[in-house]
């Protein structure tokens, strides 16, 4: 039987394979279900004033949006700048919630973010070529 160490390792290791071989649609679904957990982590540690756990993970949230805005390619989709303008909005709000510790404006970013998050994921289930998301949905792969 592995120790734990070497569990460890091998899960992170399947991880990140899974995530290296993962196709556009799918990377974008994973980035999605993360960033969504990462605010319900920030929140719960809000609620808790465990303001430490709350910054690490509104951080977290912050960066995959900063991922999500950098590989859109508005010259693939016409809807890239409007995407681009709820993932900035929903930036500087989650700023504002780690400098405020204000738990209101996380679950207001959670409101506006999910409803995408379940977008992605009917998209990503179409059949290839359905949808400009099959064919990587104005994102960079």
């Amino acid at each position: 039987m592995m120790t734990t160490p070497n569990r460890t390792k091998a899960l992170n290791a399947y991880q990140r394979d899974a995530i290296l071989s993962a196709p556009p649609a799918r990377l974008l679904t994973m980035l999605f279900d993360r960033l969504l957990l990462d605010l319900a982590r920030a929140e719960t540690a809000q609620n808790a004033e465990d303001w430490e756990t709350a910054s690490e993970n509104l951080l977290h949230a912050q960066d995959i949006i900063s991922e999500l805005s950098g590989s859109l390619k508005p010259e693939l989709w016409d809807g890239a700048d409007q995407l681009l303008g709820v993932y900035n909005y929903a930036g500087s709000t989650l700023l504002q919630a780690n400098i405020q510790r204000d738990r209101l404006l996380t679950q207001e970013c959670i409101a506006l973010l999910e409803p995408l998050r379940l977008a992605w994921h009917e998209a990503a289930a179409l059949p290839t070529g359905a949808i400009p998301a099959a064919q990587g949905g104005g994102y960079s792969s």
